[in-house]
């Protein structure tokens, strides 16, 4: 039996009974699945006609028309989130007292407020005929809460040395922060400032309360006018919209993690130059000339 760091390795009992339970579990699930399936198809939801409303060119339309007004929000919302998160870990981090208060107080008060709340609440007292900036600005203070957090925990997880030495080599405090901390709490975190971007790709779906027609505002409305053999197509519908919004996610990933390994074979730092060769015996001989073999000693003279 071999052991490991956290946990020891399972025994040939323990192998043999979490693959029962894998069995087990599977067979469960595709259960599930099946009297799904068997329960949709009998209400006549996976009849073709349910699906072949998206054949339509209205429909369609409406459902590009949908996509792209879901990423102008995400555009705007991911813009203004992550300004707004590096002025807040700015002032958060800020040595002057009524500014490192009011970016805390800022931070904790709309982290602790529903995104829900603060979407419709700019949307009823500052933007009512502007639903898609309600929708951008609600998402850019909630999100850009979070993102001031993550990029505090990335800056506290700089070494404490390489502040230090840029305050040895004579650089303000934004200079540090610019130069030397940001760009590291950056690139330490950016996994997590990704994962928060499609959070807020998702969170556009809230837009629906404010009936900005987004996605979700868009699948409604089809699923509710849209009348098949006396049925509602909500299932076909949801299930559209859904792999849209997984589309998309999916795309925002693989992004991320194409920029995550740009960043990694990216050539930062200084070159380290070859040593010269050192004539002599001492540590502090000075290296030959080309060609040379260095001064000539005399022998000593022997009586």
């Amino acid at each position: 039996m071999s052991a490991s760091v956290l946990y020891d390795a399972p025994g040939p009992k323990a192998v043999v009974r979490n693959r029962i339970y894998a069995v087990v579990g599977s067979l469960v699930l595709l259960a599930l699945v099946v009297v799904a399936v068997v329960r949709l198809s009998a209400k006549g939801d996976l009849d073709y006609a349910m699906w072949d409303i998206f054949n339509y060119a209205g429909i369609r339309q409406n459902i590009a028309e949908a996509v792209l007004a879901t990423l102008k929000a995400f555009g705007l919302a991911a813009v203004g989130s992550l300004v707004l998160g590096v002025v807040l870990v700015v002032g958060r981090l800020s040595d002057h007292k009524p500014v490192r208060w009011v970016a805390t107080a800022f931070i904790e008060l709309f982290r602790s407020i529903p995104l829900l709340i603060t979407i419709y609440a700019v949307w009823i007292g500052f933007l009512a005929d502007y639903s898609m900036w309600a929708l951008a600005l609600g998402l850019s203070i909630y999100n850009g809460c979070v993102q001031a957090e993550v990029l505090r925990a990335g800056v506290n997880a700089v070494p404490r040395g390489q502040r230090e030495a840029a305050y040895a080599l004579g650089m303000s405090k934004t200079q540090v922060m610019v130069s030397v901390l940001m760009p590291q709490a950056v690139r330490a975190m950016l996994p997590t400032i990704i994962s928060q971007l499609v959070v807020t790709l998702k969170d556009t779906s809230l837009g629906f309360i404010i009936l900005y027609p987004e996605l979700l505002q868009t699948a409604r409305l089809i699923a509710s006018n849209t009348q098949v053999n006396g049925q509602y197509p909500y299932v076909s519908t949801i299930v559209v919209i859904g792999t849209i919004y997984v589309a998309m996610c999916l795309l925002l990933s693989a992004l991320a993690t194409w920029i995550e390994k740009r960043g990694r074979r990216a050539k930062t730092g200084i070159a380290v130059s070859a040593a010269a060769p050192v004539s002599g015996d001492g540590p502090g001989s000075a290296p030959a000339a080309d060609g040379a073999d260095g001064p000539d000693v005399a022998p000593a003279a022997t009586n």
